[in-house]
């Protein structure tokens, strides 16, 4: 069928909603309607000749109480599909009611073999029939699908030439576009434009256009839609193979979690007569890619995908059992004796979907696996060292599988306006790209749409797809493509350390604060005002009136206090936080009769003079109440000596302060064999420094020469040293703004002048006549 005969049929197809569901659903409801029927019209069409024969095989197996039917039916209809109702369409027009059209179409659409029944189910078609009944619009909908205008079916009927499997495919996917876009609020959701996907397509494709040998080759796509770019790849492929003179055969295997975008992919397929395809289709709600992963034992050759970005895995997460407990081997990695956690954030799990691609790949094929994706912009920077989003990027650069990010145009997809990367991946690089990433900014290379389609305003024209192709075979330096090596995007996150420095001094006013160290100072206060001494002497004996209290603290419907959350009267009113707080408080009274209450500028002093008086008041505070006491009655004074955390014996460990070990005079008193020393680090004072990869000298150079001249009693803690990568194009290609020279800015400036001077001369005329 030409393009003209197509385009009337489409047409005529679209045209249907308006003449029958106009008052019957909204208008952007009619896709759940059209859809569906197109593919029922189809289905019923090419069953037709077989429709006997399936009846008859049908009933042959009831006899003989066959239970696994299937394939015997799909060998009688001699498709991937069949209908064992007594009905075709045609049969359904003369029904005399309403109820008995509706009952008949149940049972036809009951008839259908498991595969179309998914689509069904998944397209909820079966939820719009009681509608279209009542509104007596069932009836006229089936008979404008006979039309004897129209032929869906592949057989030529009079004048009328059969529509042959491609041809059906192409308009179901036209009908698809178009409903798509009618509803922008929600077309780029699931609908990943055509020139995108053809350059995603030519950028797997065209580096091994040469390699391709004739054989068997797996396609997937892991968010499929509506199958768009499976379709487009694999019709890709099968161009530049038979251009190669290549024969290629091709699989394709999707998963969808959206019920009806799933519909409509295995529905296309179905349409195009490719009912092994249809079965590898693999969706609905209950096929989430990420908790329910559809291929775990595949392999694949080619593979592409439009995950969802910015959008929470959360419900994925916690069906997985949490981050704690996921062990997915997609999402848990072995990396150079190191374990890589590839969660993400759960409010963006889009880069887990590339996780889910790169376990895919084929290792043992000469060919190996090529994948395209997009993404938003965060899948580049987002997530620091050690995390997810950075874990993976490290996965994917220390393994040397990233060949290119290409960045898009603004505006490219449906309902989004946000920058866009397409990351192209193998595990066989050739020769020159090993060890190097390729950048490519083509946010210039496009034409603008004579209308926007939602937030689509451009396209990428077949000039700009094949020059962005060019500058990424070429593999050269211009204005438009950079290339790096694989280290130049990493980068070591380094904790650096400076010492805790502290005065103490066991004062009345730094102990009272104690009494109250459980937290919730200002209510404590509040009720110790009201009870005394006693709350924390004899708190059982006040109980009733601290329960009494706290019940009618806020509720006096003041403006300033608000009842107290239930948690926080629980704990008001546990006497063990009201005797540990009164602990708290004598014993910091009784070090303080001890020790005294003068300043002691040198807390390493002030810890001796605690230890010595526990031991001769016979006093044994658990560690957690005396670390209470001491913070109570100490502060952070830059001026005093660093706290000793651990003191080495000496001879036993050289001084390195890079990484907090300290030589000091002690010991054996002797200057050739100082005391090494560890300080306490101060979490006020903590920094961390991100040092690239490439830094000359390393860690080391950089925090000699960085840092040490401004912190001078700064270290590194080695041990949570973190290895991270992201990607910036803005640093790569910012061009920044051509500056004026200054004799520019000077004949501005007269200009002004000229120009001013003149209105003031004119008001001046004014004001004087």
């Amino acid at each position: 069928m030409d393009q003209a005969q197509l385009n009337w049929l489409t047409n005529f197809i679209w045209g249907i909603a308006d003449d029958t569901l106009r008052d019957v659903f909204v208008r952007g409801k009619y896709r759940d309607v059209i859809l569906p029927m197109t593919v029922l019209r189809r289905l019923d069409a090419v069953l037709e000749p077989t429709k006997k024969a399936v009846m008859e095989m049908k009933a042959a197996l009831d006899r003989e109480q066959v239970t696994n039917q299937d394939d015997a039916l799909r060998a009688a209809s001699g498709q991937a599909f069949y209908n064992t109702s007594p009905f075709l369409l045609r049969d359904l027009k003369s029904r005399a009611t309403q109820q008995k059209l509706k009952d008949d179409f149940e049972a036809y659409l009951d008839g259908f073999s498991p595969n179309v029944q998914d689509i069904l189910t998944n397209f909820e078609f079966r939820n719009q029939i009681p509608r279209l009944s009542k509104a007596d619009a069932l009836g006229q909908l089936i008979e404008k699908f006979l039309d004897k205008d129209i032929n869906i079916s592949p057989y030529p009927v009079g004048d009328l030439p059969g529509l042959d499997n491609h041809s059906m495919g192409t308009m179901f996917e036209e009908l698809v576009r178009r409903f798509n876009e009618d509803n922008n609020e929600e077309a780029g959701e699931h609908w990943t434009p055509r020139d995108a996907v053809r350059l995603m397509a030519n950028l797997m494709f065209l580096p091994v256009a040469d390699k391709i040998e004739s054989g068997t080759y797996l396609l997937y796509d892991c968010a499929c839609g509506t199958g768009g770019m499976l379709t487009v790849a694999e019709e890709t492929l099968q161009q530049i193979a038979a251009a190669h003179g290549k024969q290629v055969a091709t699989h394709l295997y999707g998963q969808e979690i959206n019920g009806e975008t799933y519909a409509i992919c295995k529905a296309d397929l179905l349409l195009k007569g490719d009912g092994d395809a249809a079965d590898n289709i693999i969706g609905g709600p209950a096929f989430s890619t990420l908790s329910n992963d559809a291929f775990r034992s595949r392999e694949f050759d080619f593979m592409l995908a439009n995950p969802p970005y910015g959008k929470s895995w959360k419900s994925d997460l916690e069906r997985m059992g949490g981050k704690a407990d996921i062990r997915d081997p997609r999402f848990r990695v072995m990396h150079e004796g190191e374990e890589l956690s590839l969660l993400t954030r759960s409010s963006d799990g889009q880069m887990l979907f590339l996780a889910n691609m790169l376990s895919k790949m084929k290792h043992d094929t000469p060919l190996g696996s090529r994948i395209a994706e997009v993404h938003n912009g965060s899948s580049l920077f987002t997530g620091d060292a050690g995390q997810g989003e950075s874990n993976i990027r490290r996965w994917i650069i220390e393994n040397d599988w990233l060949e290119a990010i290409v960045a898009l145009p603004l505006n490219m997809f449906y309902n989004t306006g946000i920058a866009t990367y397409i990351w192209v991946l193998t595990n066989r690089k050739p020769e020159p790209r090993r060890g190097k990433v390729q950048l490519i900014d083509a946010t210039q290379w496009f034409r603008p749409l004579r209308k926007n389609m939602g937030k689509k305003n451009c396209e990428l024209a077949p000039e700009d797809i094949q020059r962005i192709g060019e500058a990424f075979l070429a593999f050269k330096e211009t204005e438009q493509s950079k290339i790096f090596p694989n280290a130049a995007f990493g980068y070591w996150k380094v904790k650096v350390e400076r010492p805790l420095r502290l005065h103490s001094q066991l004062s009345l006013q730094r102990i009272e604060p104690l009494r109250f160290a459980s937290g919730d100072e200002d209510i404590r206060s509040a009720l110790y005002d009201e009870l005394g001494d006693t709350l924390f002497e004899k708190p059982a004996s006040v109980r009733k009136d601290l329960e009494k209290l706290v019940d009618e603290w806020g509720a006096d419907d003041s403006e300033e206090e608000d009842p107290l959350p239930d948690a926080k009267k629980k704990k008001l009113l546990n006497e063990a936080t009201w005797k540990r707080d009164a602990m708290l408080v004598d014993l910091a009274t009784k070090l303080r009769e001890h020790i005294g209450d003068k300043l002691v500028e040198d807390h390493n002093v002030f810890l001796e003079q605690v230890d010595a008086a526990l031991k001769k008041l016979k006093l044994k505070p658990g560690a957690a109440d005396l670390k209470a006491v001491i913070a109570a009655v100490s502060w952070r004074e830059e001026s005093a000596p660093p706290v000793i955390k651990k003191i080495h014996k000496p001879g036993k460990t050289p001084a390195d302060p890079l990484h907090g070990l300290y030589a000091v005079e002690g010991g054996d008193g002797s200057p050739s064999r100082p005391t090494i020393v560890e300080y306490e680090p101060d979490s006020e004072l903590r920094d961390y420094e991100q040092i690239p990869l490439l830094e000359p000298g390393g860690i080391e150079a950089f925090i000699r020469r960085e840092v040490l001249p401004y912190t001078p009693g700064a270290w590194i803690v080695e041990a949570d040293t973190k290895i991270g990568y992201e990607v910036s194009f803005t640093r790569h290609f910012y061009k920044p703004p051509e500056l004026r020279t200054l004799a520019q800015i000077s004949a501005d400036i007269l200009a002004l002048e000229q120009e001013t001077e003149g209105l003031l001369s004119e008001i001046t005329k004014g004001a004087t006549a």
